[in-house]
C-alpha cells in the first residue's frame, strides 16, 4: 500500500513562491519516518531540516515539488480563485502524479470536508483523502512533506537574498522582509515579480508611497 502526505511552505509570505511538496512512501516505511523523528518543520532548525530532507530522500518512492510563484498567485487572484482553491488545486495535481492509495492532507481550509470535497473532484484515480488541521504534526508522511516544502523554499529566498539585499524569510512578520520592501519601493516605481503585489502589506507601502509623493507636490506647490 502507497501512502502519502501533503504540505506547503510560504502561505502567507509576502515574498517567494508558495511551495507544494506531496511526498510517498510504502505504508511499511512510515515507522522508518518516526525513527527518524520527523515532525513539523517549523518546529526544527534550518540545520536540522536540512539533514532530514536527505533522510527523507532515501526513505520515500517519490517526492514531487510544485513552486507558484507570486505572480501566479496574483493572477488567480484577480480571476476570482483564492488561495485556498489554488492549493487545493496543486494538492490534486501531486496527488494525480503520485498516484497513493491513501493521501494525509495538512488543510489550509477551516472547512476541512470542502477542501476534501474541492481535490477529490480533481482526482484522475480513486485515493482515500484525509484531509486535517495539523496534520504536520499527526502524520509523520505529512511531516516530511513540510520538510521538504521548507527547505526548497528556504533555497529559493537564499537565492533572491543573494541576487537582491538580504529579505529573510521573506515573511511580513520579519523586520528584514519588510525593511527590504521599504528601501526597494523607496527607490523603485513598483515591486519585482518575486513580489505578492496583492497582498495588503503591498497595497499599503504602494499607497504611502504615493501619498508621500501628494504630500512634496504640496509642499512646492505656491499656496494663495
Amino acid at each position: 500500500m502507497i501512502v502519502a502526505g501533503i504540505d506547503e511552505a510560504g502561505r502567507g509570505a509576502v515574498i517567494g513562491p508558495l511551495v507544494v511538496c506531496g511526498v510517498s512512501l510504502e505504508e511499511s516505511k512510515v515507522q522508518m519516518l518516526r525513527k527518524i523523528r520527523v515532525r513539523d518543520s517549523k518546529e526544527l532548525s534550518p540545520k536540522r531540516r536540512e539533514h532530514l530532507a536527505k533522510a527523507i530522500e532515501k526513505i520515500a518512492k517519490d517526492i514531487m515539488i510544485l513552486k507558484v510563484s507570486p505572480c501566479v498567485i496574483d493572477n488567480r487572484k484577480a480571476e476570482g480563485l483564492n488561495l485556498n482553491q489554488l492549493e487545493a488545486i496543486k494538492f490534486a495535481d501531486i496527488i494525480n502524479y503520485l498516484k497513493p492509495d491513501k493521501v494525509f492532507i495538512d488543510s489550509p481550509d477551516v472547512n476541512t470536508m470542502k477542501l476534501r470535497a474541492f481535490v477529490k473532484k480533481m482526482l484522475k484515480e480513486e485515493a482515500e483523502l484525509v484531509v486535517e488541521h495539523h496534520a504536520d504534526k499527526n502524520h509523520p508522511e505529512v511531516s516530511a512533506a513540510s520538510i521538504i516544502a521548507k527547505v526548497e523554499r528556504d533555497n529559493e529566498m537564499k537565492l533572491l537574498s543573494r541576487k537582491y539585499g538580504q529579505m529573510g524569510s521573506g515573511y511580513p512578520s520579519d523586520e528584514r522582509a519588510t525593511n527590504w520592501l521599504k528601501s526597494w519601493i523607496a527607490n523603485n516605481k513598483t515591486f519585482p515579480e518575486f513580489v505578492r503585489r496583492s497582498w495588503v502589506t503591498i497595497e499599503l507601502l504602494e499607497r504611502e508611497k504615493q501619498q508621500s509623493k501628494l504630500s512634496s507636490w504640496f509642499r512646492g506647490r505656491k499656496v494663495d
